[in-house]
């Protein structure tokens, strides 16, 4: 499977909160953030600029997204990305949303990650979401 990606100019951060935190709302403006509520926590990941200095927070992660829409019946599209990256030891983190996954790496393994997914056939574009 051949997925193209886009790569986001931003860094973005990576913010756990306590469970029962209400839901922060300065950021809800900004074209990309994700909220997510466990019983065990609230994370939210989100332009680095945005995160309050307050949270525990885990900086410096860049975000490529998959093109999509994807289709809900495609099978592998994380593996197809994670498999790469797992063996070359980058860690990462996933996102997904209704149409399509964003793939978050660390800053300094940015340029390795690129160069992995496009050894695989993947295609990568730097411009804005």
């Amino acid at each position: 499977m051949v997925l193209s990606f886009t790569l986001s100019p931003d860094r973005y951060a990576i913010c756990k909160l306590p469970a029962t935190s209400p839901v922060p709302t300065g950021f809800l403006h900004k074209p990309f953030f994700a909220v997510t509520r466990t019983s065990d926590e609230l994370s939210i990941v989100l332009s680095e600029k945005a995160a309050s200095p307050e949270w525990e927070s885990e900086k410096g992660w860049r975000m490529l997204k998959v093109n999509g829409p994807l289709d809900f019946n495609i099978v592998g599209v994380v593996a197809s990305i994670s498999a790469p990256l797992a063996e070359a030891g980058i860690p990462i983190f996933v996102i997904s949303t209704f149409d399509t996954d964003y793939l978050l790496v660390k800053d300094e393994n940015l340029a390795s990650s690129i160069r992995m997914l496009e050894g695989e056939g993947h295609e990568v574009q730097s411009n804005d979401f």
